[in-house]
């Protein structure tokens, strides 16, 4: 860490690429990764889907095909994943690698691929969290399914959970990890509807459970996959608008579709003395909702 309690965060405003070859990925992550360290990140977060650039190296063709790229990426992963576990030990940080289509090593009874994100810390620990709620197009078109539930990983920097990018959406999903002090959002939109829906959410969930939330995106357009074709987004950092975080919730929010790392330094300290002693205890006083969760009865007005 950068000093006590405090933890630089980078987040990516991430560009997907046709690639030339493996040394080519590579190279892009290795330079990705150097830059964010060199800036003092101690956690680096790619977004949701990032590794579908991948698809590329099997060909225009297989890289148009839904199926077939979906394939394609889960395949390489075990490398991918050494890339990025190298690279964490190498600069002594935690990344959280762009999420991919995984299909194998699935929970009971999932017998299609997930979308999954992985956590690497420099020590050398991996921790895996599946995507939980699917969107319309990875249920109805791709066949992207569900995958092992929720799960919070106990890191030198603190308590991170994971929710990516439409399961950011859901307060419930959020309430799971509420013991988190860092909860990461990667995602991908392909319009400004899904973005602020996307960072609405991650902005919710921090004030929800007074706690940091961190949002990575693809940006551009990468029209040579159907998975991603337009993509628009950019990279934030929110907590709740309370005592010790800013008026606005907000630490930093990338320009919408410009590349690059967007930086925040956020004391974690903050977490837990706005939960102690905060202006409003959102995330204590959420127990005061229950049995409100009925539709509310019909009242004639006259």
């Amino acid at each position: 860490m950068t000093q006590e309690n405090t933890v630089r965060i980078a987040t990516a405003s991430y560009p997907v690429d046709v690639l030339d070859d493996w040394d080519t990925y590579a190279a892009k992550i290795t330079e990705w990764v150097g830059r964010g360290a060199e800036a003092g990140a101690d956690l680096l977060v790619f977004p949701e889907y990032g590794a579908m650039e991948l698809a590329t190296l099997a060909g225009p063709k297989v890289a148009a095909d839904l199926e077939a790229s979906l394939h394609a990426v889960s395949g390489l992963l075990p490398r991918v994943d050494r890339l990025h576990a190298d690279l964490a030990t190498a600069h002594g940080v935690h990344i959280l690698a762009a999420s991919a289509p995984a299909a194998y090593d699935l929970p009971p009874g999932v017998a299609r691929p997930v979308n999954r994100a992985r956590l690497f810390s420099p020590g050398g620990g991996v921790g895996v969290q599946d995507k939980q709620i699917m969107t319309r197009f990875e249920a109805e078109e791709w066949d992207v399914v569900p995958g092992g539930p929720l799960q919070l990983f106990n890191t030198a920097l603190g308590k991170i959970g994971i929710l990516i990018c439409y399961d950011a959406e859901f307060p419930l999903l959020g309430r799971a990890l509420a013991e988190a002090d860092i909860i990461l959002v990667p995602s991908v939109t392909e319009a400004m509807t899904g973005y602020s829906r996307v960072r609405i959410g991650a902005q919710a969930r921090a004030l929800e459970n007074q706690c940091i939330t961190v949002m990575a995106s693809v940006v551009g357009d990468a029209m040579w996959s159907p998975a991603l074709e337009t993509c628009v987004g950019a990279g934030g950092v929110f907590g709740p608008p309370d005592r010790g975080f800013p008026d606005t919730g907000v630490f930093a929010m990338g320009e919408i579709n410009k590349p690059g790392w967007v930086y925040a330094d956020v004391d974690l300290s903050a977490v837990a003395d706005v939960r102690r002693d905060g202006g409003v205890l959102n995330r204590r006083d959420w127990r005061a909702q229950s049995g409100r969760d009925a539709a509310a009865p019909m009242m004639p007005l006259g």
